[in-house]
């Protein structure tokens, strides 16, 4: 079912929100997600953080997955604890693919990650929401989009093994479901941004590197075109799902890129967000 977007709870509309985006630089950028070896940055690229209004979505039309680039859903969890990791992959990860599937209208679903993630005691400057080892992930406040081109085509070999479901895949998609995990968000939600208002020529192709791997996902530059949307004090019952590539090139939402941001005038004692995403490559027919 979906959530009723249009009911603001006396929320405001529009709160101003700090997001962090690529500032100038011509090297391909590289952020690293653990410890880095000796002698090396933890980055090699800046970023300039941009006040700009976020619109609180439920005050306005029904955004679409295939328009704007995202939507809401009411979609209550069987998981009562999200500290059960057996209990996430064997039940969560099939109410979200079901779900992904009721979103994009897609045939099939396929939930490859999930991450936990929890803001800070003492909310300190959102970055990229990792430090130390990398084991704890944190709100990440840097506007990033998952995947680029290149890396959504690379998905899709590792998630279909299967030569002939990969020679029948005429078109496939990648999306993310977020979710609150410990009750209504008061602190630092996410923000999404409409994905019509997104050139390509802001996005910019980096480097995520793991201890055991590296990945590749859009950094944005800013622009004032962009808009900007949360949905207020998102509670365990509901769902953001929201568009991180998509093969079909025109008529659709490719990327949507987000952020995490502090709301202002958050009182000290409010609790600290703790999310749980999925990610989910779908196929249609």
């Amino acid at each position: 079912m979906q959530g009723n977007p249009s009911d603001t709870g006396g929320h405001r509309p529009t709160v101003s929100g700090a997001l962090g985006y690529l500032g100038a630089g011509g090297a391909r950028p590289f952020n690293y997600m653990h410890e880095p070896p000796p002698g090396m940055p933890w980055q090699n690229c800046d970023y300039v953080m941009h006040t700009v209004p976020i619109a609180d979505a439920r005050a306005g039309s029904r955004p679409s997955i295939e328009r704007e680039g995202f939507e809401l859903r009411d979609a209550p969890s069987a998981v009562a604890d999200f500290r059960d990791e057996e209990a996430i992959r064997a039940r969560y990860y099939a109410e979200a693919a079901e779900l992904a599937r009721q979103v994009t209208g897609a045939q099939h679903a396929y939930v490859f990650d999930h991450q936990i993630r929890r803001r800070e005691a003492g909310r300190p400057a959102l970055g990229f929401g990792r430090s130390g080892d990398g084991s704890r992930a944190a709100a990440v406040g840097r506007v990033h989009n998952d995947y680029s081109d290149a890396s959504g085509l690379k998905r899709l070999a590792l998630v279909l093994d299967d030569p002939h479901a990969l020679s029948r895949t005429a078109r496939f998609a990648i999306v993310n479901i977020w979710r609150s995990i410990r009750g209504p968000v008061v602190d630092t939600p996410l923000a999404v941004c409409d994905a019509r208002t997104v050139s390509a020529r802001e996005l910019v192709a980096a480097e995520i590197r793991y201890p055991d791997r590296t990945g590749e996902i859009y950094l944005v530059r800013h622009s004032p075109r962009h808009r900007w949307h949360h949905f207020a004090e998102m509670d365990r019952h509901e769902a953001l799902v929201f568009k991180q590539y998509d093969s079909q090139v025109s008529g659709v939402a490719r990327f949507t890129p987000h952020a995490a941001f502090d709301l202002p005038d958050v009182p000290a004692d409010a609790p600290l967000r703790e999310s749980i995403e999925i990610r989910c490559l779908v196929t249609y027919a």
